[in-house]
């Protein structure tokens, strides 16, 4: 089916990502027969079956003894499965904490890819995601603060049954199947499907914000996601058509034809992105200048919490064709862009690149503006009216932004500039 005008999509009435909190105890939610949330960082799920039940997800490794301890109230027998839907810590962190004699641990056959690169990256990746989970870091020093035991340690599982392409279980009488998609935010992606109820676990398979543009790299740093390949994966959720989807955040999207609705529109969005981008770069257009000019028309609108659609154009470019883009020789010389902003600012002076960067700022070209302050702050960085005329901006563009990663950037650069 096609979205329509009439059908509001999801992402407006949705919460956004900076509602994301950590596990709480006794923070528990029934979202369906003998199914349950304990949300956190990423959402674990608990299927109840009679004999034993089945969870999704152990969230980080702090989160894993308050996503287990609340499992604990429900009387729910033994744990048979604990199922993986990426490999990402908030999803692997807590398998310690959860696993019990006789537990089962389930991931998809790309999972060592994504554990080496968690243990190879791992203080980049902390430094450079840090800006934005100033909340979770303090819940985390909060839990191990009030726990005799301390903090414990990111779980680094190895599976005791890895999925190719699907896995049937039967469970206590129900049925699972477990599918490989792997145009999630990692390869080793998979999503739980009951399909004698029609309902779908999709974990972060569309991203952490469901009907938002997806995030094909992080700005933590990420390995790059194939936008069709993320199509492909979308296609093959539509094609179970479910009635309840129960995704990584927030609450489950109930009744068949909204999800369609809700994944096609998806799909077509990121179709139109992608298609234009390569369309551009056959015409010879400059990345930048895509990244300006590609819009998504209004019955395509997604939202741009988590992902946004110019970084998804320059996602796919590079994807496709790298990190060399034809415009100069230093892009192959090992030199910063601003290695010469000092001097540039010596030479033109910074009152001057500050009256530059006001005229900018009032013809609404903020970015080049910014571009300038940055310069003459390079040569000046005490210069008063260069970080006056910095933070203006920045203080602009934290008012434009509805992108959790964007905003929490900017707020970090008006700290450090204040």
């Amino acid at each position: 089916m096609t979205p329509t005008s009439e059908q509001e999509p999801l992402w407006r009435s949705r919460p956004g990502a900076e509602q994301i909190r950590a596990a709480v105890p006794g923070d528990l939610a029934s979202v369906g027969d003998r199914m349950w949330v304990s949300p956190g960082l990423s959402n674990s799920y608990l299927i109840g079956t009679d004999d034993g039940c089945v969870i999704l997800n152990a969230g980080m490794g702090f989160e894993g003894p308050v996503h287990r301890d609340n499992y604990a109230a429900l009387g729910a027998g033994p744990l048979r499965y604990l199922v993986m839907t990426q490999g990402h810590y908030d999803h692997v962190g807590g398998v310690d904490a959860l696993r019990e004699p006789g537990t089962q641990v389930v991931m998809q056959a790309e999972w060592a890819t994504w554990r080496n690169d968690n243990e190879r990256l791992n203080s980049f990746r902390v430094n450079n995601a840090a800006f934005a989970w100033t909340e979770a870091i303090t819940a985390a020093l909060d839990f191990a603060a009030n726990r005799p035991e301390g903090f414990p340690a990111q779980s680094a599982p190895t599976p005791d049954i890895v999925v190719d392409e699907s896995l049937d279980l039967t469970v206590g009488g129900r049925a699972l199947r477990l599918i490989s998609t792997p145009g999630g935010e990692t390869t080793d992606s998979l999503v739980v499907h009951l399909p004698d109820e029609d309902v779908l676990f999709c974990g972060n398979l569309f991203g952490a914000l469901f009907g938002h543009i997806p995030n094909l790299v992080t700005m933590r740093g990420d390995r790059y996601r194939d936008a069709l390949t993320v199509v492909d994966s979308i296609e093959q959720v539509r094609a179970l058509k479910v009635a309840a989807l129960h995704t990584g955040h927030f609450g489950p999207i109930l009744g068949a034809d909204l999800i369609d609705a809700e994944l096609v529109r998806l799909r077509d969005a990121i179709l139109f992105v992608h298609d234009a981008t390569v369309e551009g770069m056959n015409a010879g257009a400059d990345v930048s200048e895509l990244m300006r000019s590609i819009v998504l028309p209004e019955h395509l609108a997604v939202g741009e919490g988590y992902g946004k659609v110019a970084w998804d154009v320059r996602a796919i470019w590079e994807n496709y064709a790298g990190w060399f883009h034809h415009r100069a020789t230093t892009e192959l010389l090992p030199v910063r862009p601003d290695a010469v902003h000092a001097e540039v600012a010596g030479l033109a002076g910074s009152d001057a690149l500050v009256t530059a960067a006001s005229a900018r700022v009032s013809a609404g070209e903020l970015a080049q503006a910014l571009q300038l302050c940055e310069i003459a702050l390079a040569g000046e960085p005490d210069h008063p009216a260069a970080r006056t005329l910095s933070i203006e901006i920045h203080q602009r563009l934290l008012e434009a932004s509805t992108n959790f990663w964007e905003s929490a950037w900017l707020r970090r650069e008006l700290e450090r500039l204040q």
